[in-house]
């Protein structure tokens, strides 16, 4: 039997890891009103819950992916399936908000890890020429997560209890774990002799930590609260204290350099603008189908699955296009289609919406999506050194990951000015509210509005996306593909 290459093992166990914290996210989203109710916890908390996982994993990997690239990115990707594994298991278990909240926060540790690595893992392994094909697949594997989390999680929601959206983690983390170990190997070079820089660390994830939380808190619950005034501030004096002293230190924990080519800076500004364009659609539709259709988890999942299913149609045929013809179009072109589908949701979007618009929007969306992703990941990644790729990475899905916090935080203030902390309560967890639909109108109109304001960011992403320039057309696929081959023979 022929040996099956090395590359395709590493895209199995990074893929794994990618399908499993995805699942595990969509499907608590589709669980977030009976999670409210089974732990009787305020709507706060439990969007805290969320809002916590996506906070903790966008301030941590920049330092994760920095360590990964001194020491190697096996062991921290190993440990972080462990970590999401085990605390898994205890949020299954937790009594309260205040314990799930906890315990999600050590969950996002775990999820940082394998984040912050996998990306990398799959760059090292592939050659240049079939970069674009194996990241398609990744975003292929995300599609496949945000399709079937849903689904399954209104399926355990319904039938035996939201508690198993996190127990049916620890058969499947155990096996993301063994199957990761066995197979990932260290192949890229290690650097000698560098020191991890810690005040560059400290700083930066202090400040990147102060400025997301004001935003996200300031969307919530005002933008005059001392706590969010403190800390714009404090985010003002440590983050451009940050960018200084990076410039200084010979070993700095974020290379700066990756934002001086042009391709790159124009490529991770994209990624950060599509996160907040796109961040809280899942959000904003779960709260529409629960909370004005009164859906069920189960039937309300069935709604979300065609913006998925697009998306992974076009993820890895996308990707395969932009090794032959660059990203350039292609991530540009992503980006106006995506925003035809929330233009879409911006003017149909009302009570009575057919679920024939609900589909179709999302499926624009989805397609839009899928055409970005890949060939944008592939430009960062194909552009950066070997002993570069893990804080490559970990750059953007930090920006990724800081747009979507805050497009979420944008869209519930804007849901939240137009209704009592009543009304959101039970819109959340789909009780009547208001006695003549007065809340309902109110909510519709800030929901459409909300769609309208993502639709204006999406087309500001493809601008940015598009004034990148051409992207490299790699050349050297052969040379690259008989080095990676040496690599997985040993």
């Amino acid at each position: 039997m022929k040996k099956i290459q090395y590359k395709w093992l590493a895209l199995s166990a990074t893929s794994l890891g990618t399908l499993l914290g995805v699942m595990t996210g969509t499907a608590l989203l589709i669980a977030l009103p009976n999670v409210a109710e089974g732990l009787k916890a305020p709507m706060i908390i439990i969007i805290w819950v969320l809002m916590s996982y996506m906070l903790a994993t966008t301030v941590l990997v920049p330092s994760i992916g920095r360590v990964a690239d001194m020491i190697g990115r096996k062991r921290l990707f190993v440990l972080g399936a462990a970590v999401f594994t085990i605390a898994s298991l205890f949020a299954g278990m937790s009594q309260n908000g205040i314990e799930l909240l906890v315990v999600r926060i050590i969950q996002s540790v775990g999820g940082s890890l394998m984040m912050a690595n996998g990306t990398a893992i799959v760059t090292d392994a592939f050659p240049k020429g079939e970069l674009g094909m194996a990241l398609g697949v990744n975003g292929l594997i995300v599609a496949v997560g945000s399709a079937i989390g849903p689904i399954i999680g209104g399926i355990l929601t319904v039938a035996i209890g939201w508690r198993w959206i996190f127990y049916m983690n620890v058969p499947l983390g155990a096996l993301v774990t063994v199957w990761a170990w066995i197979q990932i190997k260290d192949i890229a070079p290690i650097p000698k002799g560098e020191k991890f820089d810690w005040f560059g660390a400290i700083s930066f994830t202090s400040g990147l930590f102060f400025l997301l939380y004001a935003l996200t808190e300031g969307g919530f619950g005002g933008w005059t609260s001392p706590i969010v005034i403190t800390f714009f501030v404090l985010a003002a004096i440590l983050i451009p204290l940050f960018v200084y002293t990076e410039s200084k230190v010979k070993y700095p924990m974020l290379d700066l350099r990756l934002f001086k080519s042009r391709i790159l800076f124009f490529a991770y500004s994209s990624d950060l603008i599509n996160g907040l364009a796109r961040g809280a659609l899942m959000f904003l539709l779960i709260f529409y189908l629960l909370g004005i259709k009164n859906m069920d988890p189960f039937t309300a999942s069935i709604y979300l699955i065609p913006f998925a299913a697009a998306m992974m149609v076009m993820a890895p045929i996308s990707g395969r296009l932009a090794d032959r013809h660059g990203s350039r179009m292609l991530s540009s072109l992503g980006l106006l289609i995506s925003g035809i589908g929330l233009l879409g949701y911006s003017l149909f979007t009302r009570v009575d919406m057919s679920m024939f618009e609900i589909v179709l929007w999302g499926t624009i969306m989805g397609f839009g999506s899928g055409m970005f992703n890949s060939p944008n990941i592939s430009t960062i990644m194909g552009l950066v050194p070997p002993e570069r790729r893990g804080i490559a990475g970990s750059t953007r899905t930090m920006l990724m990951n800081a747009g979507s916090v805050i497009s979420i935080a944008m869209a519930f203030a804007i849901l939240s000015s137009g209704l009592t902390p009543q009304a959101m309560d039970a819109l959340f967890i789909g009780a009547q509210i208001g006695g003549k639909g007065i809340f309902v109108d109110t909510f519709i109109s800030d929901l459409r509005f909300a769609f309208f304001l993502s639709f204006i960011i999406s087309i500001g992403a493809a601008v940015i996306s598009y004034m990148r320039g051409p992207t490299p057309i790699w050349k050297d696929a052969s040379l690259e593909s008989n080095k990676t081959s040496k690599a997985n023979a040993r």
